[in-house]
């Protein structure tokens, strides 16, 4: 699947967000290594800390179903600018796709890809835990 491809699937997930509070609407792809994809949104709550993002949306649909092994996964947002990860989706995407990459689309600037790694060096990881 293409990077193109991938955003249009992450603006279909966007069409779902529930950002009521912000306005700020959100939408993810995730891309698994069999070819499977994944949508998510943001949805937000009167509570603040239980909201959740479109990137953790999609990971956790995917683990639900089966899947632990992820590509990629692009994010929009409803701003049109670069819609970068939050630290806690940046951490969660480390745990099942240090290795993977993350792709962010312009409205103006066009499409830009990155690695996890490169979002956040230094993830901790489960070897962390284990000492190596």
């Amino acid at each position: 699947m293409t990077n193109e491809e991938l955003v249009r699937k992450a603006e279909e997930g966007m069409a779902n967000a529930y950002a009521p509070y912000s306005g700020f609407l959100v939408g993810a792809a995730l891309l698994c290594r069999d070819g499977s994809v994944f949508t998510g949104c943001n949805v937000e709550n009167a509570s603040y800390g239980a909201a959740i993002c479109a990137e953790r949306t999609a990971i956790t649909k995917a683990v639900s179903e089966g899947y632990q092994k992820f590509e990629k996964i692009a994010i929009v947002c409803s701003s049109g600018s670069y819609a970068y990860p939050c630290g806690i989706c940046r951490q969660v995407m480390a745990e099942f796709m240090l290795d993977g990459q993350v792709i962010l689309a312009d409205k103006e600037k066009g499409i830009v890809e990155f690695s996890v790694k490169e979002l956040l060096p230094g993830a901790f990881t489960r070897k962390d835990l284990f000492h190596g």
